[in-house]
């Protein structure tokens, strides 16, 4: 019998995975197409050469400080060229790479340079791409590449045999998706932060939170009882569900059930890019075929019922693979524990391909945003406004996501601390007084179109959400108050005197 002969079994079983190879490809291409799509039209003004943190600037910064070991702590092909018209071309050829990934046509090479050209991104972005979301997607994406076949044309658009799923890949897959959703657990326990163990954390999150939707401003509103439900909730889907994985076929599926079930209801609520969209993604790994088959619409139904071949060369080298990959995937749990685990953690760090995750292990119990204002006699002050951070009381929450608005996500950050504590801010106040085209172009309302102003200063606001009768009499979905001065009055040569 050679090594290539195909099993004639059905592949709609319960031990088969075509069908959960090919959705959860389909759905990481979408994925990588939104992020690659969502920077091209904002990466200029965020690192482009006259952007808030250019990248040939960081890049000059590392190589002085580095020379050629910054090669490998910055993995990058913007060390070739970091133009702005490479820093385009990187981003529309990944967009590129994931429509032919969507498409099902040499899927493998095409996952292939969505990470090597997403991880070269992640490592110029700076503070602009350095959200959970980002990593978790070099994580996955470099898995996916193993998953995926090697034949130009996949499944079901290529006639004959299809190859089998390793399965090897997909408990690999399975247990991300166990590292994410316990991660952001433990990491909400461990914090201290007493208003998780009170279960009082809804009590402020959906008010602030980065990005909150309408939805948010009406679960703010929801009794205090049905608040600490959810907490408790919460922790059951990150605590105890994710060791469902770990038993049977129908436990997976509630598991599955679950963390969808909550990521649903963390998009309906809040903007957090394509964070759930890609959580959703990696539960279906926890399906096998059968049971995707039979909740299927029907035309979609059968598609993969045709001989599979297994292949023990490319079996052998998915468990090589796994073997390899999985203590690096434990160093991010058991590292504490076990120190050479957490030191090969450090070593692959710049490839993305490992990472420890926990949203909101702190609550934020108060909402101060960053009001930027621009002035030509100090006297009269005009308001800058962002696309979606709050800003004018009375626009309502935005619904944004899977886009990442990510100056408006930045603006929410520097809010946590101090202008000194976060350099970037600066050089977009200084990119203000220049009137950089590329960065206004970040923004919803430049109040200087004809020329940049003489002074630009920031000021922290104290924001909450109205209630019911506030909005309807007034139309106002917030209200604010001036709390302090964030960033001194400014021209471009220094401080205003």
């Amino acid at each position: 019998m050679s090594n290539a002969e195909p099993v004639e079994t059905n592949s709609t079983t319960r031990h088969s995975f075509e069908y959960t190879r090919w959705l959860f490809l389909r759905l990481l291409g979408l994925i990588y197409l939104i992020s690659f799509a969502s920077l091209g039209v904002q990466i200029l003004g965020l690192i482009g050469d006259h952007g808030v943190s250019p990248a040939a600037n960081f890049l000059y910064k590392v190589s002085m400080q580095l020379g050629a070991e910054g090669y490998l702590v910055v993995p990058t092909i913007a060390w070739i060229n970091s133009s702005d018209l490479a820093l385009q071309l990187i981003c529309w050829a990944g967009a590129l790479m994931s429509l032919l990934a969507i498409a099902g046509i040499f899927t493998a090479p095409a996952l292939f340079l969505c990470y090597v050209l997403y991880v070269s991104l992640v490592n110029i972005g700076q503070d602009f791409l350095t959200f959970q979301w980002d990593f978790l997607l070099l994580e996955v994406g470099f898995v996916a590449i193993f998953l995926s076949p090697w034949e130009i044309f996949e499944k079901p658009l290529a006639r004959g045999k299809t190859v089998e799923a390793p399965l090897a890949i997909i408990w690999l897959l399975r247990l991300i998706i166990f590292k994410l959703m316990f991660m952001s657990g433990m990491a909400k326990i461990a914090s201290g932060d007493q208003t998780w163990s009170q279960l009082t954390a809804l009590n402020y999150h959906y008010e602030t939170q980065p990005l909150p939707t309408p939805l948010a401003w009406v679960a703010a509103k929801l009794p205090e009882l049905f608040q600490k439900f959810s907490v408790l909730a919460m922790f059951f889907i990150e605590l105890l569900a994710p060791f469902f994985i770990f038993t049977t076929r129908k436990l997976r599926a509630i598991a599955a059930g679950l963390i969808v079930f909550l990521q649903l209801l963390i998009a309906g609520t809040g903007n957090y890019a394509f964070f759930n969209l890609l959580a959703i993604a990696l539960c279906i790994p926890l399906l096998d075929d059968s049971f995707l088959n039979s909740v299927s619409p029907r035309r979609l139904r059968g598609i993969f019922d045709h001989p599979r071949v297994a292949l023990k060369a490319r079996k052998y080298f998915h468990i090589a693979v796994a073997c390899l990959l999985i203590p690096l995937t434990l160093g991010q749990l058991l590292g504490p524990v076990i120190p050479p685990l957490r030191l090969l953690n450090i070593i692959t760090e710049p490839f993305g391909i490992s990472n420890g995750y926990g949203l909101f292990a702190v609550m934020t119990t108060e909402r101060d945003e960053i009001i930027i204002e621009g002035s030509n006699d100090r006297l009269t002050w005009l308001q800058y406004e962002f696309p979606f951070k709050p800003g004018d009381i009375r626009r309502p929450p935005p619904i944004v996501a899977p886009y990442q608005p990510r100056l408006d996500w930045q603006m929410w950050f520097a809010s946590l601390g101090t202008y000194e504590g976060n350099p970037w801010f600066g050089r977009l106040m200084l990119r203000l007084l220049q009137g950089a085209p590329d960065v206004l172009k970040l923004l919803s309302k430049n109040p200087f179109p004809d020329a940049p102003p003489k002074y630009v200063r920031a000021t922290f606001y104290q924001y909450h959400f109205t209630n019911f009768d506030t909005l309807t009499k007034t139309g106002q979905w917030w209200r604010s108050e001036y709390r302090s001065e964030y960033f001194p009055t400014a021209t471009v040569e220094g401080p205003a005197t």
